[in-house]
């Protein structure tokens, strides 16, 4: 196989993995055990299903990882194209993976408040669920901000697949295009809280940029270049 396309098809199956950790983490799980304005519920829920919200610690924090390996593996195969706007893109990467990690955090503290650790006692349970959801509201929020990041390393991302000449120049577009949408979706969320839902709901269709990018690296990998062969001089006329 060609390095270059051997280097798109391991970039898209590095992608393909975020694919398991995202929505189980992101989606999945607060579905089942966040009620929403709900505080017993939510730490009852929690506790009685304590191992799956430890899942979900655990998916984010690989996930984080393999954000970082997809940054490394994107600039192996884009940084010929440009090396500033490649590093760019890992920088955006490594700046959300960091935000990521430190939110995991809010998770980690709204389970030990749950549970009830002996220097807690001094808190009765109600105050003990409103703290616990206190910090499950702050990771909610610190998706929010990751959003930003999420959207920010695609702009340098979908140029670079823009300019390439290897991969499809309209996913580069799709890319940028899907770099304002999560970069909105962030800023909703930040001012307009009430309103994120829908503005979700009408994001989608520009989110589904990074799948268009992800299957075209797993499954047609990079375009080779075509050597041309140079011309054959003529013989020297004596």
């Amino acid at each position: 196989m060609h390095p270059l396309k051997k280097a798109a098809r391991i970039a898209g199956a590095i992608y393909l993995s975020m694919v398991v950790t995202g929505p189980f983490s992101l989606m999945y799980v607060p579905s089942k055990l966040i009620v929403r304005g709900n505080l017993a519920a939510t730490a009852n829920n929690i506790l009685a299903h304590e191992t799956m919200f430890r899942l979900a610690i655990l998916a984010d924090l690989i996930g984080s990882v393999i954000f970082i390996c997809l940054a490394v593996a994107l600039y192996r195969l884009l940084s010929g194209v440009n090396k500033t706007w490649a590093g760019l893109m890992v920088a955006f990467v490594l700046v959300s993976a960091a935000v990521g990690f430190l939110n995991a955090l809010n998770n980690i503290a709204a389970l030990t408040v749950f549970r009830g650790a002996d220097f807690l006692a001094v808190f009765d349970k109600s105050q003990r669920d409103a703290l616990g959801y206190l910090f499950v509201r702050l990771h909610s929020q610190g998706i929010s901000i990751d959003e930003m990041f999420w959207g920010l390393w695609l702009f340098p991302f979908g140029l670079l697949v823009f300019r390439s000449g290897f991969l499809p120049r309209f996913i580069g577009v799709w890319l940028m295009i899907n770099c304002f949408g999560y970069v909105a979706l962030s800023v909703t969320a930040l001012f307009f809280p009430d309103y994120y839902g829908a503005a979700f709901r009408w994001a989608q269709p520009v989110l589904f940029g990074e799948l268009a990018i992800m299957l075209w690296l797993l499954i047609m990998g990079a375009k080779v270049p075509t050597v041309v062969p140079s011309a054959v001089q003529p013989a020297a006329v004596d």
